[in-house]
């Protein structure tokens, strides 16, 4: 199984992103997935999750900001950011919840004020 994250940058607070995982190995439409995020110092937190069947779940600090969807066709997960804040700034992780817990590498996302 392999999860490759990209999509992360320098982005002028305001601005967007869109993160992929694209999978490997690992079928997307029968797993439950998610995006984690790690900034300096603080614990991975979960910013947002889907389910095999679309069921989406977000933290609070993202909840109309942030959309997680999944393109079965390309076996790839998406994590669309807008709006972003300084605060945003981590490393983004995406991982295979279900079957059995899988992390891709991250992708840094740096936001400036």
């Amino acid at each position: 199984v392999q999860l490759q994250a990209s999509g992360g940058g320098l982005v002028q607070a305001g601005g967007s992103l869109r993160l992929s995982c694209a999978a490997s190995g690992s079928l997307i439409s029968v797993n439950n997935m998610a995006w984690y995020r790690q900034a300096p110092g603080k614990h991975r937190e979960l910013v947002a999750r889907i389910t095999s069947v679309g069921v989406t779940t977000y933290a609070d600090s993202v909840k109309g900001r942030f959309t997680i969807s999944r393109d079965n066709a390309k076996n790839t997960v998406y994590l669309q950011m807008n709006n972003l804040k300084p605060e945003d700034t981590a490393v983004y992780y995406c991982k295979r919840v279900t079957p059995s817990p899988f992390w891709g590498q991250g992708t840094q996302v740096t936001v400036s004020s």
